[in-house]
């Protein structure tokens, strides 16, 4: 019998999402782009990815307002639901 053995199995701890980082890589001009928010930082891509990511985080720290609801507590679904909605087709 291991040592191990009669400890009940733990849950895996819940993981709190701190921030967002956002990562363009088709960035071709050389110009460095760097967008921070409270609770964000996008880097890179070409300008127009830049703008994309941009205007998908406002609009997804706007949803999560609107919800009544904090980046820390959000569960990571939920996030990747509202991220998904809040992107510019």
């Amino acid at each position: 019998m291991s040592k191990n053995s009669h400890k009940p199995a733990r849950k895996p701890a819940r993981r709190k999402i701190g921030g967002i980082l956002g990562v363009g890589l088709d960035n071709e001009d050389g110009h460095k782009r760097i967008t921070t928010g409270e609770k964000f930082v996008l880097v890179g891509g070409s300008q127009e990815t830049h703008e994309v990511m941009t205007e998908t985080m406002m609009k997804t720290f706007e949803e999560l307002k609107r919800r009544d609801k904090q980046l820390e507590s959000v569960d990571p679904r939920e996030l990747g639901e509202i991220i998904a909605k809040s992107t510019p087709s």
